[in-house]
């Protein structure tokens, strides 16, 4: 789904008046480094619904971006850049989905430190994050998700149920981000990973739109210390639990 010139710059729709569909959304909110991916991937197994990585699409456009090479401080350069991005979510076999740009699968290209960074940048500007909500609702109303990102619960997502929200402690973030670099053969200080991560958290909080948040409506779990297994297990619980009230309520 190509994001056209047109649709960058029309008005941001009002979240209030759009109601999910009866299809299972999982929403998963959250800081960076605190396991959102591994954990939606395995939730979405136990619960046989296709894992949506809404982060995913925000890193293609904004590889789209840097590869045209543009000032990520040029709001005007930066969504005309956007705009050329012809993006495409595709189902797979294994419960996910491939992302696509001018038809090419990104694959780990998006996972570079630099797309991490450039991708807070360009997240700030509502014309890219209303198109992008537009592909993200489509494609889990098609299918139903478990959907991971920062602002799934409060933006996508609103009204689902369904909401998770996964922090951890700086350090502990740090440590496994600094890890995964490690591992892809990216050289980096673990000082300036965790200067970096508190560096998004302020971005990612303090954005005037979509900021990260945690409200009464989100079910919080701190993932320092608990075990993948352990995180999936609370979730799917919950979810347990809520359906098993909201049936109480109806029935």
């Amino acid at each position: 789904m190509a994001l056209h010139a047109a649709a960058l710059h029309a008005a941001v729709l009002s979240v209030a008046d759009v109601a999910e569909p009866e299809s299972l959304i999982v929403a998963i909110d959250g800081t960076s480094g605190v396991g959102k991916s591994t954990v939606a991937r395995q939730l979405a197994a136990r619960l046989g619904v296709p894992v949506l990585d809404t982060g995913a699409t925000y890193r293609a456009v904004a590889l789209e971006v840097l590869e045209h090479g543009v000032d990520l401080e040029d709001r005007v350069a930066v969504l005309e850049a956007a705009a050329q991005a012809e993006l495409e979510l595709r189902p797979t076999a294994d419960g996910g989905f491939d992302v696509l740009l001018g038809a090419h699968p990104v694959g780990q290209r998006i996972r570079t430190q630099e797309v991490s960074d450039a991708t807070s940048k360009i997240s700030v500007h509502p014309e890219i994050r209303q198109r992008l909500v537009e592909v993200q609702r489509q494609t889990a109303a098609r299918y139903g998700a478990v959907v991971e990102g920062r602002d799934i619960g409060s933006v996508v997502f609103p009204h689902t149920p369904h909401k998770f929200f996964l922090h951890a402690r700086p350090e502990v973030r740090a440590e496994r981000r600094h890890a995964e670099l490690l591992a892809a053969g990216q050289a980096a200080s673990l000082g300036d990973v965790l200067h970096d991560i508190e560096a998004r958290d302020a971005r990612d909080s303090g954005r005037e739109v979509s900021p990260l948040v945690c409200d009464e409506s989100y079910h919080p779990i701190d993932t320092s210390d608990l075990s993948v297994a352990e995180i999936v297990e609370q979730m799917a619980t919950e979810i347990d639990l809520g359906r098993e009230r909201r049936r109480s309520s109806t029935g």
